[in-house]
């Protein structure tokens, strides 16, 4: 698996957390009709709005793809960018979402384009194309998840499937947060993005997901003014002196990081997580993404932090 490294990774969160919105041509205001295949058209959300069910799809963006695939709309996608490997049957090619370009994906017959960041103002250029554009910055709560959910469900026909998923998301979300152990003291977590020990502050959509869990941020006081976007880099004497009760690591496929690579780094031998075999390794993809698959990440922390004794 390819991505860009963790200060790029860190630095495309931040940028896509300030866009705003969808920008596209608005066509109609007619009153709506019925589609054959589900949902009702003319279809609005923000500025666009889709005259008919888009049977063209394509996503430069990782999330909106299993999105897509999550809400049933995975047959009306024709292409999607070169980090998209999630489903496996997702149409793969080598459209770049970090460095779009207006004719190849021109190319394609677009008749929907989901971007996550307007990187090049890659949305008017396609706008001007007369090529709808969605855009679905990345999120910073469940919230920003469900509505991305709900919107993708009614420009693409499938407001229903949609909404079913938000509900089971949000019906796993609550049967994994119920019956959490009630502790005197927050359990402690550092969480990885990259061995440059890049990581992502309570502030962030990942940060919100251990809150969840009532796990405590050892990066908050790292970027306490938010200069940082929420992605501040950790020094190995502040990690250590932190001393976390957990390490996760999001960093397992892109850099080959496991709980032996961590237990050799110098002088981390005694901090908690390590002396108590407390290092969690997380699918990179999972941990890097919003869609609905952010639950099977929230039992991960959920079932590792339930084996220490309240």
């Amino acid at each position: 698996m390819t991505r860009p490294t963790p200060r790029l990774f860190a630095t495309a969160l931040a940028a896509g957390v300030l866009l705003l919105g969808g920008c596209a041509e608005k066509t109609s205001t007619d009153a709506p009709a019925t589609g054959a295949s589900g949902g009702s058209f003319p279809a609005s959300v923000g500025n666009l709005t889709l005259e008919k069910r888009p049977e063209k799809i394509v996503s430069l963006s990782p999330t909106s793809t299993e999105m897509l695939f999550a809400i049933g709309a995975g047959k009306q996608v024709t292409a999607v960018d070169d980090q998209s490997n999630y489903p496996a049957d997702a149409p793969k090619t080598d459209l770049s979402g970090y460095q779009p370009n207006a004719e190849a994906i021109a190319a394609k017959s677009p008749d929907l384009v989901v971007i996550t960041n307007d990187t090049n103002k890659i949305a008017s250029q396609l706008v001007a194309l007369k090529i709808p554009v969605l855009l679905t910055p990345a999120a910073t709560t469940l919230d920003d998840t469900y509505r991305q959910l709900t919107d993708l469900g009614k420009l693409t026909g499938h407001p229903a499937e949609a909404d079913a998923v938000v509900r089971k998301m949000k019906d796993d979300i609550a049967a994994l947060t119920k019956d959490l152990p009630k502790r005197a003291e927050k359990l402690t977590y550092y969480h990885e993005l990259g061995p440059e020990l890049y990581t992502a502050t309570s502030k962030t959509f990942i940060g919100t997901i251990y809150a969840l869990a009532g796990l405590e941020n050892i990066a908050d006081p790292a970027d306490a003014g938010g200069k940082s976007g929420g992605y501040p880099q950790l020094s190995q004497e502040v990690i250590v002196k932190a001393n976390p009760d957990f390490v996760f690591l999001s960093d397992t496929k892109c850099c080959k990081q496991s709980a032996d690579t961590v237990k050799a780094r110098s002088g981390w031998a005694g901090v908690t997580a390590v002396k108590n075999n407390q290092i969690v390794a997380l699918d990179d993809d999972i941990a890097s993404r919003w869609g609905p698959r952010v639950v099977e990440l929230l039992k991960v922390i959920v079932d590792a932090t339930a084996k220490v004794p309240a």
